[in-house]
């Protein structure tokens, strides 16, 4: 295995049915980070019920406002994350046409750019890892990796996320995985 590949920046990881009970369960977390010094990723399946306007004390244009807030994790929840997409975005640091940022001031200036392509996600919080913790993870089988698209982080469902993902990825298992019920007992 290559040094690139054995870090997870840009893919997708999903519960693969071993973190019943925790945070993490039927959770899709994008990796936003990842190299010899940990991980950090954003739970893109976490709905607060609120939309940024209500919880982000600012002067926000209304775009932002209305923007659904997601819990990207159990770190920190109330530290600021987004991120954002446009046709062409030439600093991209998560993968292409994908960037992350962390301040209230570049949120603005995302926010009042006229761009009709333009999409914007918002989290509260993160997920981290300590050096090798998600190698360790990885390897007991406590996440399926997926390739990330801007598709599956902007425009699928939140709601419908790691089922989808699950059955994009195919094999009998993971569709099984998928039409499991949260509560085994209700089967």
């Amino acid at each position: 295995m290559g040094e690139k590949s054995k870090f997870l920046k840009g893919q997708l990881l999903l519960d693969s049915g071993q973190l019943g009970g925790s945070f993490f369960q039927r959770t899709v977390v994008l990796i936003c980070q990842h190299n010899t010094e940990g991980a950090f990723g954003l739970v893109l399946n976490r709905a607060l019920g609120k939309t940024a306007g209500e919880l982000i004390v600012a002067d926000l244009p209304e775009i932002l406002k209305e923007s659904p807030l997601f819990l990207g994790g159990p770190v920190q929840p109330g530290a600021l994350s987004f991120l954002h997409t446009d046709s062409f975005i030439p600093d991209a640091d998560v993968m292409p046409n994908l960037a992350l940022g962390h301040s209230l001031d570049d949120l603005l200036e995302v926010g009042e750019s006229f761009s009709p392509t333009k999409k914007v996600r918002l989290f509260a919080g993160y997920a981290g890892w300590s050096p090798g913790q998600l190698e360790g993870e990885m390897r007991r089988k406590a996440w399926l990796a997926f390739p990330a698209s801007l598709e599956l982080v902007f425009e699928t469902p939140p709601d419908l996320l790691w089922q989808k993902i699950l059955q994009d990825k195919g094999g009998w298992k993971n569709r099984l995985l998928a039409q499991m019920p949260d509560d085994l007992s209700l089967n």
